[in-house]
């Protein structure tokens, strides 16, 4: 194919897709979910236990690792695959999002913040972003973006996206390992013409795949879809698109039905943390007091060592008591449920019954029961 990550097409029902991602560490089954490893771990699990709870792919921050421990670290480690002792494919983020949360100076040559660990000087440009992410050996690095709060207004959404356009040709210039793929960022807000335009300029420049960025971040449900409806059209069917930051059962859903085939949020195991339980019958608290004598497991259908195991009533013990097994099981049962609702996915598109499959989920599920 000439791209060391590429994506194999599967089956179409409607705009829902399944497929094939290729990368030097694997295949990865889209649409597929990535858990988030903010400083080179998913918080609370190693790389055998998101093996074993069906994770494919993982995205690593670039933000945190080029400042703690620093990419020169890492690849003198042997890179993150080695480093995480990961075997799978890996991302990369920018480093964009975390940028932006710290209010940083931008300007045209890049963006300049103060250090959360020691508050140092840092300057990260679209050269620098590639450069480090190649030192980490990501099998899918990504280029730097403008990101902007929502809502925004349309001067400030264009100049952002026009920015990031200009950035991504930088960082296609900059791309130098033939063995790790670059991938462009979509940007836009919630303006559909600006949707329209930034993914149109930035599948023009080559990118063999592409995140939509600048969601999750301030709009509504419809503002969302309706953004990914003015840009998924302009991006080439051939290659992968990933919504950035996206994680939730009906986001997902929502995403999928209108041609996504990657995510990554840290919705799962960070809602784990405070004792929010994904389930297929409604999300719930397990802290609640009426789960303290409950004897049943968080889901009798679920193979995740918390489910497997243990009872309602130990687990809310050790959420409120603070103990870290209760959010390392936790964790593990958001993370198996989030795997098998995409394995279920695409089983779905596969068989043809993907509305029917969505339909089925909606009506099982009731926010905060």
């Amino acid at each position: 194919m000439g791209e060391p990550v590429w994506w194999e097409p599967g089956a179409v029902d409607g705009a829902a897709r399944s497929g094939t991602l290729h990368t030097p560490h694997g295949p990865v089954a889209t649409p597929a979910f990535m858990p988030v490893g903010t400083r080179g771990t998913v918080k609370g699990v190693g790389a055998a236990d998101l093996e074993q709870a069906g994770a494919q792919m993982v995205l690593a921050n670039t933000y945190h690792l080029m400042l703690r421990p620093g990419a020169e670290t890492v690849a003198a480690l042997g890179e993150l695959h080695r480093f995480m002792g990961w075997e799978g494919p890996i991302l990369t983020d920018s480093g964009g999002y975390q940028v932006f949360s710290l209010e940083p100076r931008i300007t045209e040559d890049g963006v300049v913040f103060a250090s959360t660990y020691d508050g140092s000087r840092v300057e990260l440009t679209p050269e620098r972003a590639v450069a480090v992410q190649e030192s980490l050996g990501s099998d899918v690095a990504m280029v730097l973006d403008v990101l902007i709060p929502l809502p925004a207004a349309q001067a400030t959404a264009a100049a952002a996206m026009e920015r990031t356009l200009r950035w991504a040709e930088r960082a296609r210039r900059a791309h130098t390992r033939d063995d790790r793929s670059l991938w462009g960022i979509v940007q836009g807000g919630v303006d559909s013409e600006l949707r329209r335009r930034s993914a149109a300029e930035t599948a023009a420049l080559g990118f063999p795949g592409f995140g939509i960025g600048g969601l999750s971040v301030g709009e509504t449900v419809a503002e969302r879809n309706a953004a990914l409806e003015a840009c998924l059209p302009e991006l080439p069917p051939s290659h992968p698109r990933y919504v950035m930051g996206l994680g939730d059962t009906e986001g997902v859903l929502d995403a999928v039905a209108r041609g996504v085939d990657l995510f990554d949020c840290v919705l799962p195991t960070r809602l784990a943390r405070h004792g929010k339980v994904l389930s297929r019958s409604g999300d719930f608290s397990i802290k609640r007091a009426e789960w303290a004598r409950d004897t049943r497991p968080l889901d009798p259908d679920c193979p995740c060592p918390a489910c497997a195991r243990y009872e309602r009533g130990y687990l809310r013990h050790l959420l409120t008591t603070g103990e870290q097994l209760g959010a390392r099981l936790l964790t593990l049962h958001n993370l198996t449920y989030t795997f098998r609702l995409l394995a279920g996915i695409r089983e779905a598109i596969e068989q043809g019954r993907f509305d029917e499959h969505r339909a089925r989920i909606a009506a099982d599920r009731v926010r905060e029961r």
